[in-house]
């Protein structure tokens, strides 16, 4: 069976969402390229690197089924010819927990690598944003570190 084409990264993208939201192993992993230098970061999470990590990551994360929805925000991205990054925010609504629904959004750093089988992750990286922000908070400030 041939895998789903993605014509522009942000379809990969919408894919990797409804993927998250219906809890679908299959379509999540047709999201990401083929290759060992993938890497999957969840929030608090190892560094995961290659198919193998990334879909059992997935399988365990996904193993009670579907669990809410996920609405991602305030989208920054920078295009190539052949790679783009996307910045986000995501807010998890949870199903059944409202406790859960009052936690901080999700700060996503996704990566899209243009390959002959059309756009593909090579990169999600998410981190809890700290107690408080909201999307666009902090405006533009130079922190140098």
């Amino acid at each position: 069976m041939a895998r789903k084409l993605f014509p522009t990264p942000t379809d990969c993208e919408t894919a990797f969402y409804d993927a998250l939201e219906r809890a679908d192993l299959k379509l999540m992993m047709a999201v990401w390229a083929d290759e060992a230098a993938i890497v999957c970061i969840h929030p608090q999470g190892p560094r995961l690197a290659g198919m193998t990590a990334i879909r059992e990551s997935f399988a365990d994360l996904f193993s009670h089924g579907p669990n809410g929805t996920v609405q991602v925000s305030e989208l920054r991205n920078q295009l190539s010819q052949t790679l783009a990054i996307h910045n986000v925010y995501e807010t998890f609504l949870v199903k059944n927990n409202p406790a859960a629904n009052n936690a901080p959004p999700i700060l996503a750093t996704n990566v899209y690598l243009l390959t002959p089988n059309g756009w593909r992750m090579t990169l999600h990286h998410a981190s809890v944003a700290p107690r408080g922000t909201v999307a666009e908070e902090q405006g533009v400030t130079r922190i140098l570190h």
